[in-house]
């Protein structure tokens, strides 16, 4: 009852703890950024062989092989001749979209493009091993975290936002420069 009690009272006395103007959820995109950066790039190195071999503690696949026979039971609409496509296209994607996410780099689109693909993959999880997969794996959740962070009002720490500081300032000098 006390902890009731406790956010009433925060609540009533107008403190939010994610607040439009707190600097825990203007950061909040930092984390979401880097988490989603990780999640993508250690697939990918983990298929790649860099955690170890397959069957070692904590490995899913550890080389591209095992991982291919992944794609095919995830993907069986597609030909089989396709899978090795598909695997080597996604490898690339997750590779890129880790990339960007983690320096911050059109973050707004990666975060878009991260959402669709994991959304994707959750379809095949379901379709190809059953709904509790995906839910263990929490790929919806995710996809709906890259969703809130293509939705983040802004991305500090990031490629993104230099880049937006540094081509504002040439503008403001130009407007004053012609205002004089």
């Amino acid at each position: 009852m006390a902890l009731v009690h406790v956010v009433a009272s925060a609540h009533r006395s107008g403190m939010r703890m994610f607040s439009d103007t707190s600097r825990l959820y203007a950061y909040s995109s930092i984390y979401m950024r880097l988490a989603l950066s990780a999640g993508f790039l250690s697939a990918v190195t983990d298929r790649l062989g860099l955690w170890g071999p397959y069957g070692a503690p904590n490995v899913a696949w550890g080389d591209m092989q095992h991982f291919l026979t992944y794609v095919g039971k995830l993907n069986p609409w597609f030909p089989e001749p396709m899978i090795p496509f598909v695997g080597a296209l996604v490898t690339v994607i997750e590779s890129a979209l880790g990339i960007s996410l983690l320096i911050g780099f059109r973050t707004r689109r990666a975060a878009q493009l991260a959402g669709w693909l994991v959304l994707a993959f959750g379809i095949g999880m379901t379709v190809g091993t059953g709904f509790k997969s995906a839910l263990n794996a929490s790929v919806f959740v995710f996809s709906g975290g890259a969703w809130l962070l293509a939705a983040a009002k802004e991305c500090p720490i990031s490629v993104d936002t230099l880049k937006r500081s540094t081509s504002v300032e040439p503008r403001a000098a130009i407007r004053r420069a012609t205002r004089a």
